[in-house]
């Protein structure tokens, strides 16, 4: 077991490849618990050796009325632990133990109102009989016949049974998502089978992590040398950090500038690491030969594909230079953990290529330090706040590794970057002044493959277009446009248009995103 997660009561939940599984474990987080996302398929001696206080089924796309359709072990409903499934989860657990579920009855997908008829244990305090309540539902199968001793605690028109509950053995299930912001009580829901039903105490904290990573750095670095890639982003920063922390000069960070930064990024990177907090820190300006090699180039993927194999071949030169290292120090979140051991597969790979520059090299022998691996990324900016890292850099919205480059579609020279820097300085300046920076997920401004004809003052002009996007999101896996009111966006694409020479006009995207990537190309 990971030595972080038995220092903690602990949940587990089975992914059946809901798009929002990962909703799940950060709603239990945020409420203090520890747990972990594995596939259906684990083993029922890996399963009992967790020691989970509870277990949870996830939803999924899959229909129980297939033959072939996803189970979990059947011998975790007689381990003597509560278990809540969602959706599918229900579904499947309704299955198992002796009740019955059908197709080809109305669907509901999106909100919907449920009337609760009778009180359980994960509704105590949330809601009371009588009451309607407004959830997010997903599903076009439901239950029709219960098994034996369960009661009915909530319906709905498409779902008679949209709350179900065995107070007896503890078993609950749900035909909505609570774990999405759209069932407005669904984290309430959760808390009460978490800490109501399971016994978990909360006692997930950054403070005690911190305190467990650093000591389980020492225990595996031991006298060994590390090097970390610095990006300057939110993990790279926050892996970079706690790392000196645990092991001090042992840890060399290498900051490679693609020339595809923002504006004053690589001198903000460099006066935080090595005059704030004494890193040793290789700052290697690269820009000439990555954008050298991207000339010409189009495509958005060869683009990406192009950035990452370059960046790997300078950090390998540096890391030679300082003559090498034992260990590599990468910044890997949960996230990109469960998504390397789901067992229902998907586009991972390419999702992760539009955001990443690169892996871990094929001809580099050294052992991998992953210090945030256990972590979501609000747990990650909660632990730099914790290490005492400036705002600027722990509350940054969310940057690509390949940087400008894929918010420039087609060719990326250093023109069309030095323009999109200005563009998106001001952008920026413009949102930080309106106090919205907190409220936004993520700001960027695009440089558009075209140039349009305009007329200002007594001229007419013909240059470049730009559009500004701006999302909020709770998870980064579904995004909506932000509502800027449009004195705010005069306002912005005034001072562009006056300040920034080589665009005459300024477009607002206002599209939103399913989950998935919510950059640009």
């Amino acid at each position: 077991m990971d030595p972080i997660a038995a220092q903690h009561d602990r949940i587990l939940i089975l992914d059946f490849g809901s798009q929002v599984t990962q909703l799940i474990a950060r709603r239990l987080r945020e409420s203090g618990v520890y747990c972990e996302v594995w596939p259906y398929t684990a083993p029922l001696t890996r399963i009992e050796g967790f020691g989970a206080k509870g277990i949870i089924l996830s939803g999924g796309p899959a229909s129980v009325t297939e033959g072939a359709s996803p189970r979990p072990p059947e011998g975790i409903f007689t381990m003597g632990l509560p278990v809540l499934g969602i959706c599918y989860g229900q579904q499947v657990m309704a299955a198992i133990l002796g009740g019955s579920v059908e197709g080809g009855h109305a669907r509901e997908f999106g909100r919907a109102e449920i009337g609760v008829t009778r009180d359980c244990a994960i509704t105590k305090g949330v809601w009371a009989p009588g009451a309607v309540e407004t959830v997010w539902m997903s599903h076009g199968d439901r239950i029709t016949v219960l098994p034996p001793g369960f009661a009915v605690v909530a319906s709905s028109g498409g779902a008679p049974f949209a709350l179900i509950a065995d107070d007896e053995r503890h078993f609950y299930g749900t035909m909505f998502h609570p774990e999405v912001v759209h069932t407005p009580h669904g984290a309430a829901l959760l808390r009460n089978f978490t800490h109501g039903v399971c016994g978990c105490t909360g006692d997930w904290t950054m403070a005690g992590f911190r305190a467990a990573a650093v000591a389980l750095i020492r225990d595996q670095v031991g006298t060994g040398r590390v090097v970390c890639g610095l990006s300057g982003g939110v993990d790279s920063s926050v892996a970079a950090v706690l790392l000196h922390e645990a092991i001090g000069d042992q840890l060399t960070c290498i900051y490679v500038d693609h020339g595809l930064m923002r504006a004053g990024e690589s001198e903000q990177v460099v006066a935080t690491f090595r005059d704030r907090f004494n890193i040793h820190l290789v700052h290697r300006d690269a820009s000439e030969m990555f954008l050298g090699a991207l000339a010409g180039v189009t495509d958005p993927e060869v683009k990406r594909k192009t950035i990452g194999r370059l960046f790997i071949e300078v950090f390998e030169e540096e890391q030679h230079k300082i003559g090498g290292a034992d260990f590599l120090a990468q910044g890997t979140l949960y996230p990109d953990v469960i998504e390397s051991v789901s067992a229902t597969g998907g586009p991972s790979v390419t999702i992760k290529s539009h955001h990443n520059v690169g892996g871990l090299p094929a001809g580099m022998r050294m052992k991998l330090v992953e210090p945030l691996r256990d972590l979501f990324k609000d747990e990650v900016r909660a632990l730099g706040r914790e290490l005492g890292m400036p705002e600027e850099i722990v509350g940054r919205h969310p940057f690509p590794g390949p940087g400008l480059a894929i918010r420039i579609p087609g060719e990326v020279t250093r023109e069309k970057a030095d323009l999109l820097r200005q563009v998106d300085t001001i952008y920026l300046d413009e949102i930080r002044k309106a106090g919205l920076y907190d409220a936004i997920w993520q700001a960027f401004a695009v440089l558009l493959p075209v140039r349009t004809v305009g007329v200002m003052g007594d001229g007419r002009t013909y240059e470049s277009a730009c559009a500004l996007r701006a999302v909020t999101s709770t998870d980064g896996m579904t995004a909506d446009v932000y509502p800027f009111e449009m004195s705010f966006l005069g306002r912005v694409s005034a001072r562009i248009v006056n300040e920034v020479r080589g665009i005459n006009r300024v477009t607002y995207d206002i599209t939103s995103k399913p989950p998935g990537t919510i950059e640009w190309e």
